[in-house]
This record gives structure tokens, C-alpha cells and sequence, in this order.
């Protein structure tokens, strides 16, 4: 058969989601919108986990393994504590702040099987950060880590949370148990609690261009129509790779995922933990990234697939090319969080035996889908992010919100069965998000006359580091807090590893060590946050002609003294 009378993507789609088949796509309303939903979607993440237990193994973490079956078991003991002890009902915000330890997986298994709502917090923030968290999205019971724990250590009280040990090194207040001692006196039995797939089950906290974070809020059927439509990606270039009839094929390594990106993320928490239920997957998981013991694992694991930013996989690239480790396991290196230079895209083609380069564009609020691409079709567009999930709707539109033609730059918007419900006690930015069931995303952008999407630059005021969104007004606001600082203006600065790196403009009535300056900040935000790169002007700072500071003049003049003008 030649080239041109292969199958087409479109025609794979349709194999994959017309009546009877797998992937079934039908009509519903999700959120007062109408959307494209699986017909054969498991309706909660209880059925979910329920339906793929097993004796085959789930999560590994140094030298501990768990099975699904194991995992689970764990889960229900945890339910029982939290509806038992704790009185945790429908709807109730239970918190999770720790590292990747299987008490993460097991934790968020145990609140969102008995209809709760897991809080998903982001293990990077400080005090001032986790006290607004808890309290905005009014958490009644936290599992932490020790680092964690000292976090809260001064606010718990007042915010009268209970707080449960996980992996504890000091001793603990009398009134925070460990977790594991408090579990065990219940049995291994899921507390039947009745909930429906539009119940909301997550909330994870996503950096906006003003002020705190913002929680996204997903149900059940928000998070598993991005499963499955990661799935029904896989399937659809399955049918387009092989013509329409892909082989059975028994893979040379059972299906094996390496989780260096946080669970905090849905590009770890989604793409990596739940994707892997219905694939009987393994989830090798770290602590935090580390290149040489990520290859170490690698090797060890057969390892068949990492996804994660471009910083992450660049270190692997850098490392595979100057030591002996067999990673010819690898099958899969995907991305996503910001774009990969093209020189990187090639350089994993090249580099690894029998892997090829993948990545994709999602958010928070899309429940990390949004548009994918790998293989030959990165090869031939590196800067692309591929083409839209057949779940979700794309749009690019003017100032005015006219759409706009193939080819043309505006901003994006998103609809669709994956999207979050609304910004957890958030009116005011749930009303200039949305506009007429289209998300807008800040992005600006365009599709190509393939349906590929291009993202070239941002409306929203955000720095994104290495796959983590900073948002420029959080970090302004901090600064602002010095009693020296009269002004402060935050913008992003190339970096070669991360993507962008955070600099900053700000104008003192007094002079300021630039060190004592960074110091007073981990106070304030999460070390990730904390500027890089600090300019300091004993002037005013400039301003546009509507009084607001001229942040791409500060910007601009940043670059210049950097020599990246």
C-alpha cells in the first residue's frame, strides 16, 4: 500500500469512538455545557481502582513494592479512619502535602473512593503558602510528611486541622498520630458511600498571574476522560502507524513508568499514577529528581517510559551520552509543562536506542490533556504541541472573541469533558475565565491547516521554571512585604535548563543585600519562586501610559545587561 492510501489520524479516531467500539464517544452535558464524553468510562475513581486490582506489581519506592490489590487494601484502611475517627463525608477536603511516598497514592485512593475531595497541595510551599491553602479550601484533615509537619507546626491549631504522620524522623505532638498505627485498627473493607462521576474529587492549587494560587476544581468524569483520552491517543496512532491493523505484539519489557515529576502535579498524580491502573503499569517512583539515580533506575527497572519537562529530560539526554547505563528499555520519552528547544526533540531520537520523543500541552484545569504529539510527527514539527484530544474543543479568537481562521494568532480557548467545574471559592476569576463555556487559557496561539497547535507566547503574567507556573503578582506581592521595597516588577529570563528563570526589578528606599533579600523570601514563597536574577533601582520604577509598571521595558533592560538582548 502506498503513503497516500494509508489510514488517516481522523479515520483512526472514528474507528476508535463510533458506536460499539472501544472508545465510544457520545453526547452530554458536563458542567451545563454540551461534550463529547467515553460512553464506557468507569463513572468514578472508586470503580476505577476497584476494577483493576491485581496481584501484578503497582508502585516500587526504594526497596518497598506494592501490588494494586496491596495498594488498595491500604486505601480502605485509611477510608475507614477518615469516615470512622474523623467523620469525613461527601464533599469534605482532606489535604495531602508530602513526597512521592506510597502514602501519597494510597492516601488519595482512600479520599477519593468515599467521595471526599482530595487537596492536593503542593509540597514546595512554605508556611505562609500551606496556611492559606488549608484554610481557603477549608481542609479538615492533612497527611504529611515531617518536613511538611514542621511547616504547619505553628498554624495547625489555629486552624483547628487534624494532622496525620507519614514517615515522621522526629518525635511528633501527642495530638498527630501516625498514619499507619492509626489505620491499622480497621479493616481492609471500603466504606460504601454512593457519590456520582460530577462529584468534585480534586483540588490542586495552579499559580495565576495575581495574588494566591488558585484551587482548580475536577470530578470524577474531569479526571478519567483525560485517562482515557490519553488511551484512545495511543490507540489512534497504534491504527495510523500500522496501517489499520496493528499487531499483537508481546513488548520486550512489561510496562514500567518512571515518576520523577511530584504527585502534586496532574502530570504525576494523572499522566503517570492513574494512567497506569487500566495498563496494569508499574510506577517506579523517586523521592525527588535526580539524573544519575533516575538512569540508575532506569537500567535497574527496565524502565519503558519517563515523561517530564524539558529540564528533566535534558539531564537525561546529557547523562545517557556520557555514561555506559543501559537505558535501551526506554520506548517513551515524553514532556510537557514548557516547550523543549527542537535540538533537544532530536537529540532523544538520537540518543536512546528505541525510544522516541513525545509531548503534549495541557493545564491544572484540564486535567494535564489538552493536545499531544510523538514520533516522526515531533520529528517534522518540534515546536508544535501537537493536535487537540477528541474530548476537547479548540478555539483561537481576537481581542474582540471573534475565532479566528487556520493559521492566524489569538488566544486560545478550551472546552470540553476533561475541563475543571470552577476555581474553588474564586467568583471573581471563575467570571473572567470562562466566556460562554470556553476557558480561556492565556496562551496565545495558532493551528496550522493540520490541526496542529503552535503556542508562542503568554497574555497571563506568568514565569513558567522548569514546568512549575510562578505567577509574577505572587512573587511581587512578597517583595512588596519588605519594608525597604517600594516597588517590584517580575518577569521571566531565558535559561538554557529551565526553560525561564525568575528575575526581578525593584525600587528601595534603602539599600538591600541582595542575599538578606533572598533570605527574607523563603519566609514568603516556596524556593522555587524566589528571584534569580535582582536588579535594584534607587528610581521609579517606569510606567505605560495607564500608570502600570512597564514590565517589558524592565524586562527588556534585564535581558540586555544579561547579554540576552
Amino acid at each position: 500500500m502506498n503513503q497516500a492510501s494509508k489510514i488517516t489520524r481522523q479515520d483512526a479516531v472514528a474507528t476508535l469512538t463510533g458506536p460499539g467500539a472501544p472508545f465510544e464517544l457520545i453526547e452530554m452535558d458536563v458542567h451545563g455545557n454540551a461534550c463529547r464524553v467515553f460512553k464506557n468510562a468507569p463513572d468514578t475513581l472508586r470503580q476505577l481502582y476497584e476494577e483493576n486490582r491485581s496481584d501484578a506489581e503497582f508502585y516500587v519506592y526504594g526497596e518497598e513494592r506494592y501490588t494494586f490489590d496491596g495498594m488498595y487494601q491500604h486505601s480502605c484502611r485509611i477510608a475507614q479512619l477518615l469516615v470512622k475517627q474523623y467523620g469525613i463525608a461527601r464533599g469534605d477536603r482532606v489535604a495531602i502535602s508530602m513526597r512521592n511516598y506510597p502514602e501519597w497514592a494510597m492516601t488519595f485512593q482512600a479520599i477519593t473512593s468515599i467521595g471526599a475531595i482530595a487537596v492536593c497541595m503542593n509540597a514546595l510551599w512554605q508556611t505562609e503558602e500551606m496556611d492559606y491553602g488549608l484554610e481557603h479550601a477549608g481542609v479538615r484533615v492533612l497527611f504529611a510528611d515531617q518536613e511538611r509537619i514542621d511547616r504547619i507546626a505553628p498554624i495547625y491549631h489555629r486552624l483547628g486541622l487534624k494532622v496525620l504522620a507519614v514517615r515522621p524522623d522526629k518525635p511528633l505532638p501527642d495530638d498527630i498520630p501516625l498514619l499507619h498505627e492509626a489505620a491499622a485498627a480497621f479493616d481492609a473493607t471500603m466504606p460504601d458511600i454512593r457519590y456520582g462521576a460530577d462529584d468534585d474529587t480534586t483540588i490542586l492549587y495552579t499559580s495565576g498571574s495575581t495574588g494566591h494560587p488558585k484551587g482548580v476544581v475536577s470530578s470524577h468524569r474531569n479526571v478519567i476522560s483525560a485517562l482515557l483520552s490519553w488511551e484512545l491517543d495511543f490507540g489512534t496512532s497504534q491504527l495510523v502507524l500500522h496501517d489499520g491493523n496493528p499487531p499483537e505484539l508481546q513488548p520486550v519489557n512489561p510496562p514500567a513508568m518512571l515518576l520523577g515529576v511530584p504527585l502534586f502535579h496532574v502530570a504525576g498524580s494523572h499522566a503517570v499514577m492513574l494512567q497506569s491502573y487500566r495498563s496494569q503499569r508499574r510506577v517506579v517512583a523517586m523521592y525527588k529528581w535526580d539524573v544519575e539515580i533516575g538512569a540508575e533506575l532506569i537500567e535497574r527497572e527496565r524502565i519503558t517510559s519517563f515523561s517530564a519537562p524539558a529540564a528533566m529530560t535534558g539531564d537525561l539526554v546529557e547523562t545517557a551520552r556520557r555514561t555506559n547505563r543501559d537505558l535501551s528499555s526506554l520506548i517513551v520519552v515524553g514532556g510537557g509543562g514548557a516547550p523543549r528547544a527542537p535540538e533537544q526533540v532530536k537529540s532523544i531520537s538520537e540518543t536512546f536506542d528505541n525510544a522516541m520523543p513525545g509531548t503534549g500541552w495541557g493545564m491544572t484545569e484540564t486535567n494535564a490533556i489538552g493536545t499531544g504529539t510523538g514520533g516522526q510527527d515531533y520529528l517534522d514539527r518540534p515546536s508544535s504541541s501537537g493536535r487537540p484530544s477528541a474530548v476537547l474543543d479548540l478555539a483561537i479568537v481576537d481581542e474582540d472573541g471573534n475565532h479566528l481562521p487556520t493559521g492566524e494568532r489569538g488566544e486560545l480557548l478550551i472546552k470540553g469533558s476533561s475541563m475543571f467545574r470552577e476555581y474553588w471559592n474564586r467568583p471573581d476569576a471563575n467570571e473572567k475565565a470562562f466566556v460562554d463555556g470556553w476557558f480561556r487559557t492565556g496562551d496565545v496561539a495558532y493551528l496550522d491547516e493540520e490541526n496542529f497547535l503552535f503556542i508562542v507566547d503568554r497574555i497571563k503574567d506568568l514565569v513558567i521554571r522548569g514546568g512549575e507556573n510562578v505567577g509574577c503578582g505572587e512573587v511581587e506581592a512578597a517583595l512588596l512585604v519588605h519594608e525597604d521595597i517600594l516597588e517590584a516588577s517580575v518577569y521571566g529570563i531565558p535559561d538554557e535548563r529551565l526553560g525561564e528563570e525568575i528575575g526581578t526589578t525593584v525600587h528601595c528606599k534603602n539599600v538591600i543585600d541582595e542575599n538578606e533579600l533572598r533570605a527574607f523570601l523563603v519566609n514568603h514563597l516556596a524556593k522555587f519562586k524566589i528571584p534569580k536574577f535582582i536588579r535594584f533601582s534607587s528610581e521609579p520604577l517606569p510606567r505605560i501610559a495607564s500608570g502600570k509598571i512597564a514590565k517589558r521595558v524592565l524586562r527588556d533592560q534585564a535581558h540586555a545587561e544579561l547579554g540576552l538582548a
